[in-house]
């Protein structure tokens, strides 16, 4: 009820302002939101100033049903973005609105399709990865059935997800609503080849700018279907086969399989710039073809013929065409068989190829004795990496490397024997701060190795290396392990390797309380390699504390029951984090 004064007061009231009121009660709420704080309009539009006891009843309103009608669309898509917080925090990602990485995560059908329905929560997303997680092989229409809410996809990786044709038929069906697709990557699918890349064709977009399908199994009928998919793709610079080694077989085009169908194809894109077939059962007769779709492939860097064992004896089939790779900076040889006839053809047109700066001929074991050719044939001062391990090196090929190694960043002779005792003469031919990665693994590398690498370093010749791969020398003495930890002159190194061969073990308390002082000194440490290595229990627990705080990966063997019997840390033991005494 209310009291006599109250209404006697609205009485009062003239009759324009019960008709403004009740305008005002006709108002919707998207008007009172747009209207501001102390302006309003009427339903014609025109300015009119509210009086006060319009501005209270409309707080009044505006706190009852939480702030106007927009709000809530506004608290329903934060409550989205919530539950999409949620889900990716279970999985251990943290939410972005611009990328999507869930690779790793185990997903199942059922989270697939938890996370399609969550699509609309990203409008600005720009990249999709979904690799290794290969429960979702079957149902990937869950989630392509949503991708026309991230219609501004650039980049989806798919990556060893068991996809089949029917995964491959819905993905097509849905590119169409991810027209600026930069990136496709759908490597490690065993399922696409076989035919599921028909459901392909004609489907991709001419923006499409890398397409990876490593390890899919496909066959030279798959490569017709590569060819007409390639002639659509104007803008391709990326083209990743590698590991399908039944794209060469099968009866192609003039006879050459798959390879032949794909060489031709490739002459339609003019824009490639990296072409990789690594471990595709190339043979001599393939490369003719190939060379001669290398010449319409002007703006081709880099090119990858790694892995294909069949090609000795028949490499001149395709450098008589490298000449017109005018651009090329990478050709990558190893492991492919080369013979000596294979190795004085390509050395005939290296210097044609005047932008070369990564060659690999590495696990080529006729390497070894062209190798003061290949140096002087090779435009030396712009070189950056040319691996030589496992090459069967001699004293004559380990010096004539000593010319190029002052332009390189990464020197690799692992496997190579005729290291050990002479790393002297590499080493001193080093110019600071310009190698990153140095691997002598399995060198049979000495004690005065290691002491002559420690006065390197400690001159300051090693400071951007990122890279030490030291495995495999078992010969090396405590003195030389201990003046290596003890020079410094590391202090960009990422990853070292110490490890010991297979079947074997060492003490390494001579010098771990070095390694324990050096630990300070590599800030960017990320991984330690120290398997056969027996440390004591407590050097062990320490090494492990220090480790483990700064997040650095520890490979080491697990201890042995020895080992864990003999030293039982009570409560109140806490490894030491400063330098251990010598």
């Amino acid at each position: 009820m209310e009291s006599a004064d109250g209404q006697r007061g609205r009485d009062r009231r003239s009759p324009l302002d019960v008709i403004m009121d009740q305008i005002r009660r006709k108002r919707t709420a998207t008007d009172r939101k747009s209207s501001g704080r102390f302006l309003s309009r009427t339903p014609s539009g025109r300015a009119v100033i509210p009086d006060d006891r319009e501005t209270d009843d409309r707080e009044q309103t505006d706190r009852a049903e939480g702030a106007g009608a927009v709000e809530p669309a506004e608290s329903e898509q934060d409550a989205g973005w919530g539950r999409v917080c949620v889900f990716l925090q279970r999985l251990g990602k943290k939410a972005d609105s611009r990328s999507l990485n869930v690779a790793h995560c185990d997903l199942t059908a059922t989270d697939l399709l938890e996370l399609a329905t969550l699509l609309h929560c990203f409008p600005q997303l720009e990249e999709m990865d979904f690799s290794w997680n290969d429960l979702i092989g079957g149902s990937l229409r869950a989630l392509t059935s949503h991708l026309q809410h991230v219609g501004g996809v650039r980049t989806l990786r798919l990556c060893s997800c068991r996809l089949n044709a029917d995964d491959i038929t819905a993905l097509g069906e849905a590119l169409e609503c991810v027209p600026l697709l930069e990136i496709l990557d759908l490597s490690w699918n065993r399922g696409i080849g076989g035919g599921a890349l028909q459901g392909l064709l004609g489907k991709l977009h001419p923006p499409l700018r890398e397409l990876h399908l490593v390890a899919c199994q496909l066959t030279a009928a798959d490569a017709a279907v590569l060819g007409g998919i390639l002639s659509a793709l104007p803008r391709l610079c990326v083209l990743d086969v590698s590991c399908n080694s039944l794209l060469a077989g099968g009866s192609g085009e003039a006879g050459l399989g798959g390879v032949g169908e794909l060489a031709t194809s490739l002459r339609h894109v003019a824009s490639l710039t990296t072409l990789r077939l690594q471990a595709c059962g190339l043979t001599p007769d393939c490369l003719d073809t190939l060379g001669v779709s290398l010449r319409s492939l002007s703006s081709l860097r880099e090119l990858d013929l790694s892995c294909n064992k069949d090609l000795a004896g028949g490499l001149s089939h395709l450098t008589g065409h490298l000449s017109h790779l005018t651009h090329l900076e990478s050709l990558d040889l190893h492991l492919c068989c080369l013979t000596h006839t294979d190795l004085q053809a390509l050395i005939q047109v290296l210097p044609a190829v005047s932008e070369l700066t990564d060659l690999d001929v590495s696990s080529n074991k006729e390497a070894g004795g062209v190798v003061h050719s290949l140096v002087s044939a090779l435009p030396l001062t712009q070189m950056k990496h040319l691996p030589l391990n496992s090459c069967s090196l001699k004293d004559e090929s380990f010096t004539a490397l000593a010319l190029a190694v002052p332009y390189l960043r990464s020197v690799d002779v692992s496997w190579c024997k005729v290291v050990g005792g002479r790393l002297a003469l590499l080493l001193d031919a080093l110019q600071p701060s310009v190698i990153q990665e140095l691997r002598l693994s399995s060198c049979q590398l000495t004690t005065d190795d290691l002491q002559h690498l420690a006065a390197v370093c400690k001159r300051g010749c090693l400071s951007s290396l990122r890279v030490l791969d030291l495995s495999y020398n078992g010969q090396v003495g405590d003195d030389g392990w201990a003046a290596l930890f003890g020079a410094g002159g590391l202090g960009s190194v990422e990853d070292i390797d110490l490890s010991l061969r297979p079947l074997t073990s060492a003490p390494c308390a001579a010098w771990l309380p070095r390694l324990l002082c050096a630990l300070p000194g590599w800030p960017a440490l990320a991984r330690l390699a120290m398997q056969r290595w027996t440390p004591s229990p407590q050097a062990r627990e320490q090494l492990s504390h220090s480790l483990t705080k700064r997040n650095v990966l520890w490979e080491c063997d697990p201890p042995t029951k020895a080992m864990t019997s003999s030293y039982h840390p009570t409560n109140q033991e806490r490894p030491e984090e400063t330098c251990p005494e010598e």
